[in-house]
């Protein structure tokens, strides 16, 4: 069986806060707890969850800015941590990054074909060969070639965007991870970079790791999906199962809502206490905000467990939630509706 291109096991990253004053005791925050998941070459796996869920921590991670506390984060079936300086200069060129803003993510005094460039250049690729292969790449992305002498400012969102792009591509990486890359563009604009993903990913065969809040943007382009609260991935499978019949009680709200076409927030999934991440609650995390939480959420954190074929979600209450489902979301969407509505 061919291994997977991204395999993560059981990773952990902690990170200590300062101290206020000389004598406090140090602070730890847990922000990614005991995640594990695996991408197939050529697919992408998508990372959703509020604001504070880990997910840009784990994306740091596969992308060497965080090293993790526990666990491994094998790509090609080597442990991206135990790597050899030279085997570390390989893998800069074999994953590449696309961040939320496109105009922060571009230098303001650079032209477009020196930002494109600025990769190949610092892998030592000569300037002749790397304007010629900005100008490719360019064009790739739906740009025109004289695109190269502009500066950020002379372009649109959508535009600049398809220049961070670009700069990602120069290198002919084989793993792309966007982290929200579509999140500060209009809704048309959007639709036209996320098909240019998924034909760049046809075409080139890219690996992608996929962040995001919008759950209709996460299910067009993503195989498969994992559902992340406080740290934990409490849900994770084909992304047409975790979206379209979700099993644990916090992903189904976040697809109420999305059918509602809310936007996420506290209040929006429908109350509760939002746990401390200097002191988290026992057992499930969720149990704070699920009202389906009993003594054995506070005793037992629930480990991910099989429902389906790939398919599977961390709760006690599993068989209990699928039988309450409309009367657990009915209400909910409801809320949503209003405060859609206001």
């Amino acid at each position: 069986m061919t291994p997977p291109m991204v395999e993560a096991r059981g990773l952990f990253k902690r990170f200590t806060l300062p101290r206020h004053s000389l004598f406090a005791a140090s602070r730890t925050v847990t922000a990614v707890e005991g995640v594990s998941f695996a991408i197939p070459a050529g697919t992408t796996f998508g990372v959703v969850g509020e604001s504070g869920s880990g997910k840009t921590t784990l994306a740091r991670m596969l992308l060497k800015l965080e090293q993790p506390s526990e666990g491994q984060l094998l790509v090609n079936d080597q442990d991206i941590f135990a790597q050899t300086p030279a085997e570390e200069r390989a893998y800069r060129r074999l994953v590449q990054a696309v961040f939320q803003d496109p105009y922060g993510a571009l230098s303001p005094r650079m032209r477009a074909g020196a930002i494109v460039t600025e990769p190949l250049r610092a892998l030592g690729v000569h300037r002749r060969a790397a304007d010629m292969k900005a100008a490719e790449v360019l064009e790739l992305v739906g740009m025109r070639r004289d695109a190269a002498s502009r500066y950020p400012h002379e372009f649109s969102g959508g535009q600049r965007q398809r220049i961070a792009i670009a700069r990602a591509l120069s290198v002919d990486p084989r793993l792309l991870v966007l982290d929200e890359p579509v999140s500060a563009l209009d809704v048309s604009v959007r639709a036209q970079v996320l098909a240019l993903l998924r034909e760049m990913q046809q075409r080139l065969g890219l690996t992608y790791l996929f962040i995001g809040h919008d759950l209709a943007v996460v299910r067009y382009l993503s195989d498969a999906v994992g559902v992340m609260y406080f740290g934990r991935m409490v849900e994770i499978g084909p992304a047409r199962d975790v979206l379209r019949r979700p099993a644990h009680p916090y992903t189904r709200r976040l697809v109420a809502l999305a059918a509602a076409e809310a936007p996420l927030g506290v209040a929006r999934l429908g109350g509760g206490t939002l746990p401390n991440p200097l002191s988290p609650p026992s057992g499930c995390h969720f149990r704070t905000r699920c009202a389906f939480a009993d003594a054995r959420c506070a005793a037992d954190a629930p480990a991910l467990r099989e429902i389906a074929p790939g398919h599977n979600a961390a709760c006690h209450h599993l068989d209990a939630i699928a039988a309450g489902t409309k009367a657990e979301t009915g209400p909910l969407l409801e809320e949503a509706s209003r405060q859609r509505a206001v």
